[in-house]
């Protein structure tokens, strides 16, 4: 019985380090994860704030139309990472969740009906996916006072117009304030 102990406590001192290591790995990448999370927002609103200004609704919705990808992209290549947006009611097809991202939305969902505010929603895990680790990465989008515009319940006719010709297959309207829009997704490569 006391070998047992003995080899309880020998294992478990040797091995803190590695799961101490571990832990501070896993929170670097969620330090890393939401700093190029919070960029790519930044540099997309700022475009979408600068349209709202010159043309209005219409305007930012060239933006997202035109822009959005090629912002993708660019933070992507930034921050060494993929980045992408999806949600449960996607306007751009290009934009559909993997399965383990329709989860999460869907857990999202679930905690925002059980009162927690989709601002601080985020979820991450480290997986193997074809024999390599990927670490992933998502933050909850709510929709704010400027989204209803675009994605709201009532919708000005030109702005339905245009989206109507841009997005046939539009489902992202009906959104209320404090709704979860979405998410942003972030996926790293480990090896």
């Amino acid at each position: 019985m006391k070998k047992i102990a003995l080899s309880l406590i020998l294992s478990s001192i040797l091995l803190a380090p590695a799961y101490s290591s571990a832990e501070e790995t896993q929170q670097q990448m969620l330090q890393e994860s939401r700093q190029a999370i919070q960029q790519f927002g930044k540099h997309l609103k700022g475009e979408l704030q600068a349209a709202m200004k010159q043309g209005g609704p219409t305007n930012a919705i060239q933006v997202c139309n035109e822009k959005a990808m090629d912002i993708t992209s660019d933070e992507s290549n930034k921050s060494g990472v993929t980045l992408s947006r999806t949600s449960l009611k996607i306007r751009n097809s290009k934009n559909a969740a993997e399965a383990w991202e329709k989860t999460v939305l869907q857990q999202f969902e679930e905690r925002k009906n059980n009162g927690e505010s989709p601002k601080k929603m985020e979820f991450s895990e480290t997986v193997e996916v074809d024999g390599k680790k990927q670490f992933r990465y998502m933050k909850a989008i709510a929709i704010g006072q400027p989204c209803l515009h675009c994605h709201g319940e009532k919708v000005v006719p030109e702005v339905s117009d245009k989206l109507n010709r841009l997005y046939p297959d539009d489902a992202a309207t009906g959104y209320k304030l404090g709704d979860l829009r979405g998410a942003i997704v972030l996926k790293k490569e480990l090896n």
